[in-house]
C-alpha cells in the first residue's frame, strides 16, 4: 500500500479526569523525524509515544502535540507543609527574641521560603494509559489519510508511466525512419558535392552514424524502468526512496534519447518524456 507523508489527524478524548485531544502533522522527509510536544501531567510519556511513532512510521517528518486539560479534582493544588512551616516560624521567633529590631516575615515571605508549599500532583496513572490509547487511534486516522493520498499518487503515477509507454513506442516505431532519412541525407549531402564515392566506405560510415545514434538500448531500458516502478508500487512496504531511484535512471535514458536525437520528432519524444518523469518525480517526494 503507498503511503503519502503528509497528512494530519486530530484525535479528542473526554474522560472523568481530563479533556485529551492529539494533533499529529505530518510531511514529507528523507528520514522519520518526530518532534514531541507533552503537557507537565505527561512528560513521563514521551519515551512511548517515541516508540509508538518508531513502529508505525516508515518516513516523514512529525509534529505530534498532546494537549491535556485537568478536570477540577484532578488538577493540581498547593498543599502546605505544617512541619516545615512550624519549623520556619519556631526560627522566626528565636530570632525575634534575639533581636528587638528583628521584623516578623510577612505571610507571602513565609509561603516563599523553600518547602513550606509544594503542588500536588495528579494521579496520571489511568491518565497516561487513555493517552497512549486515544494515540493509538490519531495514528490509525493518520495511517488511513496517509493511504487515501497514497492510492491518488500511484493513480497519477500510473498514469504518466502509460504515457512513458506511449513515448518508448512512438520512439520504437521511428527508428526505421530515422534510419532511413540518415542514410537519404548523406547521399545527398555526397551528391551535392559531386564526388566519386566508395560505396563500401559509404556503408561503413553510415553504420558508424547509426551506431552512434541508436536507441534501443535506452529504450530497453526504459521499458525495463516502466516494469520496476509498476511491481514497485504494488509492495506493501515503503517504497519512496527505490522510486525516486528509479527517477533519476529514468532521467539518465531520457537525457542520453535527447542527446541522441536525429530529428525534431524524436527530440519532442525526449522532451515529452522528461515532462512526465518531472511529474512523477514530483510525486515520488512525497511517498513515504
Amino acid at each position: 500500500m503507498i503511503r503519502s507523508m503528509t497528512a494530519f489527524a486530530r484525535i479528542d478524548v473526554s474522560q472523568d479526569e481530563a479533556e485529551l485531544t492529539w494533533e499529529i502533522r505530518s510531511v514529507n522527509h528523507r528520514y522519520l523525524e518526530a518532534f514531541v510536544k507533552l503537557p507537565d501531567e505527561l512528560k513521563a510519556l514521551e519515551s512511548q509515544v517515541r516508540e509508538r511513532l518508531s513502529a508505525r512510521m516508515g518516513r516523514g517528518k512529525l509534529d505530534c502535540t498532546l494537549r491535556c486539560r485537568l478536570a477540577p479534582s484532578q488538577a493540581m493544588s498547593m498543599q502546605l507543609q505544617h512541619e516545615r512551616l512550624d519549623a520556619l516560624l519556631e526560627v522566626c521567633r528565636e530570632v525575634e527574641r534575639r533581636s528587638a529590631e528583628a521584623s516578623w516575615p510577612s505571610a507571602m515571605e513565609l509561603l516563599r521560603w523553600p518547602g513550606v508549599v509544594q503542588d500536588a500532583e495528579p494521579n496520571t496513572g489511568s491518565l497516561q494509559v487513555q493517552a497512549l490509547a486515544a494515540l493509538d487511534e490519531a495514528l490509525n486516522e493518520l495511517i488511513a489519510t496517509r493511504e487515501r493520498e497514497g492510492t491518488q499518487i500511484r493513480d497519477l503515477l500510473l498514469a504518466r508511466l502509460s504515457g512513458i509507454e506511449q513515448q518508448i513506442v512512438k520512439a520504437r516505431d521511428r527508428l526505421p525512419e530515422v534510419r532511413a532519412r540518415m542514410r537519404q541525407k548523406l547521399e545527398a549531402r555526397l551528391a551535392e558535392l559531386q564526388v566519386d564515392v566508395d560505396r563500401d566506405r559509404l556503408e561503413q560510415e553510415l553504420v558508424y552514424l547509426l551506431q552512434k545514434m541508436d536507441v534501443d538500448e535506452e529504450l530497453d531500458r526504459l521499458d525495463g524502468h516502466v516494469i520496476e516502478v509498476r511491481r514497485v508500487l504494488e509492495s506493501d512496504k515503503p517504497v519512496g526512496r527505490r522510486l525516486d531511484f528509479l527517477m533519476q535512471e529514468f532521467n539518465r535514458e531520457a537525457n542520453t534519447l535527447g542527446s541522441k536525437s536525429a530529428d525534431a520528432e524524436s527530440t519532442a519524444v525526449s522532451v515529452e518524456l522528461k515532462v512526465l518523469i518531472e511529474q512523477m518525480r514530483e510525486q515520488v517526494q512525497n511517498i513515504e
